[in-house]
């Protein structure tokens, strides 16, 4: 109070002068609403800046609320350069599209499609109709469907297979999927009674075999995504899972759909899992299989058939968007080799020495002080929590700017630069850039260290 008194007394002139809201406005000859805002937040802001005794000199009425409404109009989702090595970055909208999905968004975006209409009946289809049959063939299942995220297919098949009955889960799988959401809270919205069996260190078969009784309805195997338990442990393989006599729905996470990739040799393959027998397998359609976001299920015909027609799968459906990126992104992977050049994800993990060095080395020639070093990138977004891909990186010398303002005015460039602090150094990762994305970071930190 005593600040805001002498801030008070100190400006009391320039606060009486300060214009009204409506002349502010009609001197921006913009949209009366978007004048009106921009006007208000900008004498707001001077107001409060002369009640706290610290107004910024010069202040010109007009110009402020005229940046203001232009900030007001620009995207706030907006595309960045993610110079992080973070590949699937989940702060940064995770997996950035295959060209093939981006044309397919616009095409179904710009006009009417057959979303949910049979062009050979003439009469109303199924928007599953348009990925199952590239799921089917990629995974060799009796059907399929998609939601709108891998959560949505866990808790769909956990409704459709055992709500009102038993749910058996190894307690080492209770896991967190991020954002704070943890298994258990999922399953407990499908109606399903969760029965923990083993530890969190070691289940074995035994423990799933003493738990199934007349109230189960089926197994769950949920992958340990973004950790890895090592050391004095042990869990039940797939196949002997679905020996048990009762449904399993297998939670594999990131969707490994690539071939003779070893990056992702310690994923769990859906192949493998489809052809054990689980009864419904979930995973993700953006993350390692590097499309949009999507929950994909495969399994059996039965079991595939009770989640198309449970109440859930209305509220859970995938929109259209998704679904023309999604089978874009599929059909890439048709042909293995062809899906190692065009999906982003595959490229940036399959990424060899002399092409990462080459895009550093041309960063460093466009920044002062900076140099080549060696670092790790990461898969991110829950994905492969130990695999480690090292190669060169620009390393920038902030100098008496510091790495964190170095790092401030890069997110305020345009596009903005995310990249990461390592050692008082930031560090550009030319992972996670095409050669384009990289000449613009460079500019950027250039421009950014000049001030």
């Amino acid at each position: 109070m005593v600040a805001r008194d002498a801030g008070s007394r100190e400006h009391g002139p320039e606060l009486r002068s300060l214009p009204s809201v409506e002349e502010l406005a009609a001197s921006l000859e913009l949209p009366h609403a978007v004048a009106v805002a921009a006007a208000r937040e900008a004498i707001a802001a001077r107001r409060d800046a002369l009640l706290a005794d610290d107004p910024p000199a010069g202040w010109d009425a007009h110009a402020d609320a005229l940046a203001r409404a232009r900030a007001g109009e620009a995207p706030h989702l907006r595309g960045v350069i993610n110079a992080t090595g973070v590949i699937v970055h989940t702060n940064l909208g995770r997996a950035p599209l295959p060209a093939a999905a981006v044309d397919a968004i616009a095409a179904a975006a710009s006009g009417y499609s057959n979303l949910e209409y049979d062009l050979d009946a003439g009469a109303r289809g199924s928007r599953h109709a348009h990925v199952e049959g590239l799921l089917r063939e990629l995974t060799g299942a009796e059907a399929a469907m998609a939601v709108n995220n891998c959560a949505s297919a866990v808790l769909l098949a956990a409704a459709a297979l055992a709500a009102g009955r038993e749910l058996i889960v190894s307690r080492g799988q209770l896991v967190e999927i991020g954002g704070s959401f943890r298994v258990p809270d999922v399953v407990a919205q499908s109606g399903a009674r969760l029965v923990e069996v083993g530890t969190t260190n070691r289940t074995r078969l035994a423990d799933y075999e003493r738990a199934i009784g007349p109230e189960a309805g089926a197994v769950m195997r949920a992958h340990q995504s973004n950790f890895r338990t090592v050391g004095f442990v042990e869990e039940v393989e797939i196949e002997q899972l679905c020996g048990l006599g009762v449904p399993v729905i297998d939670d594999v996470g990131s969707g490994a759909l690539a071939e003779r990739l070893p990056e992702l040799a310690d994923e769990p393959p859906v192949r493998r899992s489809v052809a054990a027998g689980a009864a419904i397998v979930c995973f993700s359609g953006d993350k390692l299989l590097g499309g949009p976001q999507a929950g994909l299920m495969v399994g059996t015909r039965d079991a595939i058939e009770r989640c198309r027609t449970h109440p859930l799968a209305r509220a859970l459906r995938i929109d259209k968007l998704s679904l023309a990126a999604l089978e874009a992104t599929l059909r890439l992977y048709r042909d293995p080799a062809r899906a190692l050049r065009e999906v982003p994800v595959l490229r940036m993990l399959a990424a060899g020495e002399d092409e990462l060095r080459r895009r550093a080395e041309a960063m460093r020639e466009r920044i002062d002080g900076a140099d080549v070093i060696r670092a790790a990138a990461k898969v991110g977004g829950g994905a492969l929590p130990l695999l480690e891909l090292e190669g060169p990186v620009c390393a920038v010398d902030p100098g008496d700017h510091g790495a964190d303002e170095l790092a401030r005015r890069l997110r305020a460039y345009e596009p903005p630069v995310i990249g990461r602090v390592r050692d008082g150094w930031l560090v550009l990762d030319p992972r996670t850039m095409s050669d384009d994305e990289a000449r613009q970071a460079a500019a950027a930190v250039a421009a950014a260290l000049a001030g």
